[in-house]
């Protein structure tokens, strides 16, 4: 699926970054797959990666790096517009990529 092979990723050569992806393994595929159908369900309109934490109640952490994998695997796309964050700050406004899309 994506550049990870289907894992969670974590920082090389650290024992307490693969820890952790190991031990969300099981439930990535289940947020990778909320993430997934919350950006799918905002359209053209698209979503920030804040409004991915803030609508599904994710850390920033967890949200932007399912998201990232979405990316990586072709799923999801940079739809080139920017829109503020809670905190004020522009960010990348991310949209589905229909699965014809998909190579």
């Amino acid at each position: 699926m994506n550049s990870y092979n289907g894992t969670a990723p974590f920082v090389a050569g650290s024992d307490t970054s693969r820890e952790a992806a190991e031990s969300i393994q099981p439930a990535a595929s289940s947020m990778r797959f909320r993430v997934l159908m919350y950006i799918k369900a905002t359209g053209r309109t698209g979503t920030t990666d804040d409004e991915i934490e803030e609508a599904l109640n994710m850390r920033h952490q967890t949200a932007s790096a399912r998201r990232r994998e979405l990316v990586l695997s072709g799923h999801v796309e940079d739809s080139t517009c920017r829109r503020k964050t809670r905190s004020g700050r522009n960010a990348t406004v991310w949209v589905f990529v229909p699965p014809e899309v998909v190579s």
